[in-house]
């Protein structure tokens, strides 16, 4: 069996698998651990204010996920903040879903983002706000620095590869035909850097579903063991987007912490 917290293991038997399935039930059971990841934020700011790269302080928008306002990035954006970068939230309300009006107003937000900074815009999406950001992204390359999806399902079959309850009030409020989620969630990665940060703990997304596919613009990180809820609050999620967001422009690298921090990532995942 590979070591779980070798760098760069061999790919079998971590290769991806196909998205055949919800997670695990028994997941769910657990996913109140978002609590305790959130409480171990006061004690790791600290280590990450210290350790964490100082970028070029450049604009930020944190998109929610489904069911969640900004008020749910707040804690992130607030840290952003501290490393100097203007990190808004989306200002679309809570996030039902692809409805009319709110790709446009998304828009029109990060237009007037890159007018008041005067440079492009880094965008982080949590769950179904990552395909937000994804096709914000898409629409929108030349305002774009880079994109970050936090446990967003993007690939495999809609529906599949989420927890059916969460799956059944996306559709209270959506269409849910393969077409409209296929122009919403596209095939590829969007034409900018573009990182997927998932965890196999994950009760609400497949964590297979989160994988990106390879490119020279594209990287992985898995954070061992976070539950879906957690993801904004995690500290190594912090750690990690506080890593991608410090790159300089035009010389984006593939995740590589330095020794000291390397332990705490698993080992890289093998891309699609």
């Amino acid at each position: 069996m590979p070591n779980i917290f070798s760098w760069r293991a061999s790919l079998s038997p971590w290769s991806p698998q196909p998205v055949d399935g919800p997670p695990p039930a028994w997941l769910a059971m657990i996913e109140g651990r978002a609590f305790i990841e959130a409480s171990t934020i006061p004690l790791a700011l600290p280590w990450l204010l210290q350790r964490v790269p100082r970028g070029d302080g450049h604009a930020v928008l944190v998109m929610p996920g489904l069911m969640a306002s900004d008020a749910s990035t707040r804690p992130l954006r607030q840290f952003l903040k501290r490393l100097g970068y203007q990190a808004r939230g989306w200002g679309q309300g809570r996030n039902l879903g692809p409805r009319p009006g709110v790709q446009e107003g998304l828009s029109e937000r990060l237009q007037q983002m890159h007018r008041d900074s005067g440079g492009k815009v880094s965008l982080i999406g949590w769950s179904l706000g990552g395909l937000f950001a994804r096709e914000l992204a898409r629409q929108e390359p030349e305002l774009t620095r880079q994109v970050m999806s936090l446990g967003s399902p993007l690939y495999g079959t809609p529906g599949a590869d989420s927890n059916p309850l969460v799956w059944q009030i996306y559709k209270q409020f959506n269409e849910t035909r393969p077409e409209h989620i296929k122009a919403f969630r596209g095939d590829c990665a969007p034409p900018v850097p573009t990182t997927s940060i998932y965890s196999r703990g994950d009760s609400v997304v497949a964590w297979a579903a989160s994988v990106e596919h390879d490119s020279d613009a594209t990287d992985n990180i898995e954070i061992n063991s976070a539950s879906h809820l957690g993801l904004g609050f995690n500290p190594l999620v912090w750690y990690a987007v506080g890593d991608r967001l410090a790159q300089p422009e035009g010389n984006w690298q593939k995740f590589d912490p330095p020794p000291p921090e390397r332990w705490l990532f698993p080992r890289r995942l093998p891309s699609r």
